[in-house]
């Protein structure tokens, strides 16, 4: 019996498996290599208190602005503070703003977004016109303005984004959803008699949820920016409690006689993207084999 499909050749379908072993392989690699990233950011962060730091937050004048070193790995501010240490208890507001407000606005978009999308007609031409809508206002623009009259602070960064964020779910869930509205598994459900949130939320939400989830990794990303943005702006996280955005504002004006204040925690940014980003690619391969 032939081992490969008939009316392919042989090297053709042995190349074809080998590139598919590979595209796998890369796919797993990706996902565990973000989550080590990831989970070392986090745990280090989480595991502050127990680490015996320095305090984030406590000046000391006689050893400001230190180079990078066995005492101070991150080097020190111009207040004297420990980089190193302001850097990890950071991680701690960072990464729970990237991750509460991603979800969240996930939650709500994809919600709104089912609904539109199932219902169709004058419900999704009146909610599609209101995403429409917070979509074409400038994002960064929209956020500052909120988180202006809410007033500086975490409390108007979360309130400013998750207002924004969730039209982009809510726009991509209907567009799943215009895509499986007439599957058969839908309209059996229809069939059989069941309720229009039953069908929404129990039959076609998984379905939903995985372009979502995959697009959430990389949000969590731009959330994390976004919050580094209004920081640096003054209408994020107030001095002195350390955040990433706020510590390569306070490194500006050293940037050129002392860069580890700025550079740091900009690599730190970086790093978590890109664990973040390696997990969205490898969710991306494994939820589309297991769809397949």
């Amino acid at each position: 019996m032939r081992p490969f499909p008939p009316g392919i050749e042989e090297d053709a379908w042995l190349r074809l498996t080998k590139r598919a072993r590979l595209d796998r392989r890369w796919a797993t690699i990706s996902l565990y290599a973000g989550i080590a990233i990831v989970a070392f950011i986090a745990g280090l962060s989480a595991a502050a208190p127990f680490l015996g730091l320095k305090d984030p937050t406590a000046t000391d004048l006689m050893n400001a602005l230190q180079p990078p070193s066995l005492a101070f790995p991150f080097g020190t501010d111009d207040l004297g503070r420990d980089i190193f240490a302001r850097v990890v208890y950071a991680g701690r507001v960072d990464l729970v703003f990237g991750i509460v407000v991603t979800y969240v606005s996930l939650v709500i978009g994809l919600s709104i977004g089912a609904i539109s999308g199932y219902f169709g007609g004058l419900i999704d031409t009146v909610i599609m016109r209101i995403v429409d809508l917070v979509i074409s206002f400038p994002f960064i623009i929209l956020i500052l303005t909120i988180a202006a009259i809410v007033g500086p602070g975490l409390t108007g960064a979360y309130i400013g984004v998750i207002a924004v964020s969730w039209a982009l779910y809510a726009r991509l869930t209907r567009g799943e959803m215009l895509a499986i509205r007439r599957r058969e598994f839908i309209l059996n459900a229809e069939t059989l008699g069941y309720s229009a949130p039953r069908v929404v939320f129990v039959h076609a939400l998984p379905n939903l949820l995985r372009a979502n989830l995959v697009f959430s990794m990389s949000d969590i990303v731009l959330n994390i920016l976004t919050l580094a943005a209004l920081s640096y702006l003054g209408l994020g996280v107030a001095p002195p409690t350390p955040e990433w955005g706020e510590m390569i504002a306070q490194g500006q004006k050293n940037l050129f006689n002392a860069w580890w204040i700025s550079t740091l925690p900009g690599l730190v940014i970086v790093l978590a993207g890109i664990g973040f980003s390696l997990i969205g690619d490898g969710l991306a391969d494994r939820l589309d084999e297991s769809g397949r």
